[in-house]
């Protein structure tokens, strides 16, 4: 079965325009992905940025006739908020969500009405029902906040069982992860497709920063490739190609049912990708 293969891209800043990215768009709607999914921006989890991610996402089906994702960050939402941004996607007609809790803001007390993606995940199947496919995000290497990685499998079970139709990873540089991460899993019972985020790095101070985010570990030979290009802004760019190509074709070889790209906005790399797998897809 055809693996799908998909990409993230991040909305304009609240003080841009939102048809700065058509330009972006105009080049990977032209790759033909299965989805491409539009996270909340910087900060994220607040009205604001989830009217510019439903402006995006609309723009994705309406103009370029493609599958969007909408995001869904829940930690610094109420109950109201989610159901208004669940009313605007279903007016414009999107379809698919990807239901996180998203990242603590500094200096931002929580609401906690949702805590965990979970609690998220219940309340959209309660007041929707199967209007929406929902997806879930996991960690092959355990959330950053997770001491025990086997009780972090539990709560991914969790997400699922609440009725999650698909997951995607965060980020992760040692395939070995994901191998036994989904070995796991799948002897929990869960059967969903997931797809494996993959980022491409072409900065190192971008890569450093998502590092400390999401908590994914650096194998020695990507460390390596930091060490030698890390100065050289294009080395370090086609270095961090042909490492992501390389996990994807390994990927792939082990049946992986989706390659989902965090493209970071770039057209130029998820081009040099896209044409080096789309036959092995």
């Amino acid at each position: 079965m055809k693996a799908n293969f998909s990409f993230e891209i991040f909305p304009p800043r609240q003080d841009m325009p939102v048809d700065v990215i058509y330009k972006t768009l105009d080049g990977l709607t032209d790759l033909n992905p299965d989805f491409i999914s539009v996270t909340c921006g910087a900060g994220g989890s607040s009205t604001n940025a989830s009217a510019r991610m439903i402006e995006v996402a609309a723009a994705i089906k309406d103009k370029y006739h493609k599958k969007s994702v909408a995001h869904i960050p829940c930690i610094n939402l109420d109950k109201g908020e989610v159901e208004n941004i669940l009313a605007q996607l279903e007016l414009r007609g999107i379809d698919s969500i990807l239901a996180l809790r998203g990242d603590k803001v500094p200096n931002v007390e929580p609401k906690n009405i949702f805590p965990h993606a979970v609690d998220l995940i219940s309340f959209i199947r309660e007041k929707t029902g199967s209007k929406f496919k929902i997806y879930a995000a996991c960690y092959p290497e355990g959330h950053t906040e997770s001491t025990d990685f086997d009780a972090d499998l539990n709560f991914l079970k969790a997400k699922v069982d609440a009725g999650v139709d698909g997951l995607i990873t965060q980020l992760f540089f040692d395939n070995n992860h994901f191998h036994y991460f989904r070995e796991k899993i799948s002897a929990l019972g869960v059967d969903v497709p997931i797809e494996a985020g993959i980022m491409p790095v072409t900065k190192k101070k971008q890569i450093e920063r998502m590092v400390n985010i999401c908590g994914a570990s650096l194998p020695v030979k990507f460390r390596k490739i930091l060490d030698k290009y890390g100065d050289n802004s294009d080395a370090l760019q086609e270095a961090g190609i042909v490492y992501a190509l390389n996990q994807i074709v390994d990927l792939l070889a082990h049946g992986v049912d989706g390659i989902h790209l965090y493209v970071m906005n770039n057209v130029y790399v998820a081009r040099r990708i896209s044409d080096a797998v789309k036959n092995l897809l």
